[in-house]
């Protein structure tokens, strides 16, 4: 009966959908449904965030001032920082941070503050689903169990489903819509429930068996990538012992049709996602008397190698009699991936650290970062110019953006250590150097 009534709700666009959590992955989240003419109520703590979008205003990339000023006038979206909302929704989504404590042990304090704000506020024939990246088994055990503090019990008064975000900030190709959304329930209504609602909106739904699959997918997906960046990574640093080239190796390798799939090394990896996610998966394999040991190794090939990239422009500058310490060394981009104003966990900014240890000074130039609040010592970007090239020791290239004028920096640079294989295309030039 629950059940019929929610379908029934979404097929007629009445459907009332909340989001909790209005950051790279709630706010696209929030759009796509209020874009296809559902009711949104998006729900975050921080005042500056909901003043912005009440203005029409966004501040996510991938979600343009455009496409909120026109869900908002239309009254499709609203924004609150009081969970009493969730007590008039039918879905509320939560897709709130879930980042690493400074043991490197999962925090999903954010998870938990969000369910027992629900919680206070829980409906019968509500559905729930968690969004934000986790280990396996936080669905049903944690979440649940505070969601049921309502009186209410999951599969027989309300729904719950767990659905891996998967948003890729910058992607052109590949939206919160047109991704397949991988769903998994705590039950099996639970699971048609959250089919429903997600079906109404994406292109595709892949439903699996139960809460806890559907949170291992997540996982295995970013650690799969994060353990052949490592792979890459160590085999780009024995190349360079080799006096091999990687990226030729890498471009000859991909040429077979079959049994290859191409990575790329660089200064190390970043985002939210890769960091962070394959360590929840280790802390929970050692919960349960495992050691995930190649995990564990990829994940030491990757943080190490911001140290190494900094290794290596110092033996650079050595080769030329300029010592690291008071080394002027100038870094094109700050933000972990290209043509995206995301630090979150940005190789960059170790590099940064490692060189400003090392007694170098550091500036740096980003169109997508203006302004970096870095160890408590403000820095701005500065202008990409002729001037300021020539005045570098050395040029440190750690975020492929496309805006940067590539030509300039080889003409007036120079030194150059390339870590993401840009300037390949210029041809070889006696100050470029490779990763």
């Amino acid at each position: 009966m629950l059940l019929r009534r929610f379908k029934q709700r979404l097929a007629d666009k009445k459907a009332r959908v909340g989001v909790a959590g209005l950051g790279y992955v709630g706010l696209p989240l929030a759009a796509a449904f209020a874009g296809k003419g559902f009711a949104v109520t998006g729900m975050d703590v921080d005042p500056e965030k909901l003043a912005a979008l009440r203005r029409g205003e966004s501040y996510v990339l991938d979600v343009s001032s455009k496409t909120v000023k026109q869900i908002v006038s239309r009254g499709f979206f609203h924004v609150t920082g009081d969970y009493h909302a969730v007590s008039s929704l039918d879905a509320v989504l939560i897709c709130v941070p879930t980042p690493l404590s400074k043991t490197k042990e999962p925090d999903i304090s954010f998870v938990v503050n969000a369910a027992r704000s629900i919680s206070r506020h829980l409906k019968k024939g509500q559905l729930v689903v968690l969004e934000s990246t986790t280990y396996p088994g936080t669905t049903e055990e944690v979440l649940a169990p505070i969601l049921e503090e309502s009186g209410l019990k999951a599969e027989k008064d309300f729904f719950l489903a767990f659905s891996p975000e998967r948003v890729d900030p910058g992607n052109k190709e590949y939206d919160v819509v047109s991704i397949p959304k991988v769903v998994g329930g705590a039950g099996k209504l639970s699971a048609q429930a959250a089919r429903a609602l997600y079906g109404a909106v994406m292109s595709q739904v892949v439903v699996v068996s139960s809460a806890k699959a559907a949170e291992m997918a997540k996982l295995l997906e970013n650690t799969f990538r994060s353990v052949n960046i490592g792979l890459i990574n160590e085999v780009a640093l024995l190349s360079q012992r080799l006096g091999v080239d990687i990226w030729e190796v890498i471009e000859a390798a991909k040429t077979k049709p079959f049994g290859f799939m191409p990575f790329y090394p660089g200064p190390g990896i970043g985002g939210h996602c890769l960091p962070i996610d394959p360590l929840y998966l280790s802390w929970k394999s050692r919960s349960h008397g495992f050691e995930a040991k190649m995990i564990e190794l990829a994940q030491s090939i990757n943080e190490e190698m911001p140290r190494h990239v900094v290794e290596r422009i110092a033996r650079l500058l050595n080769q030329k009699r300029i010592p690291l310490k008071k080394a002027s060394v100038l870094l094109l981009g700050v933000a972990y991936k290209r043509d995206v104003d995301d630090i979150r966990e940005s190789p960059a900014l170790e590099v940064m650290k490692v060189l400003r240890e090392e007694g170098a000074e550091v500036s740096y130039t980003d169109p997508f970062v203006p302004f970096l609040d870095f160890d408590s010592a403000p820095l701005r970007s500065r202008p990409l110019t002729p001037g300021l090239l020539k005045k570098q020791d050395a040029v440190l290239i750690l975020t492929d953006h496309s805006r940067f004028d590539y030509e300039a920096v080889v003409r007036h640079a120079k030194l150059v250590l390339d870590t993401r294989n840009v300037l390949r295309r210029f041809g070889p030039d006696s100050k470029v150097f490779f990763l």
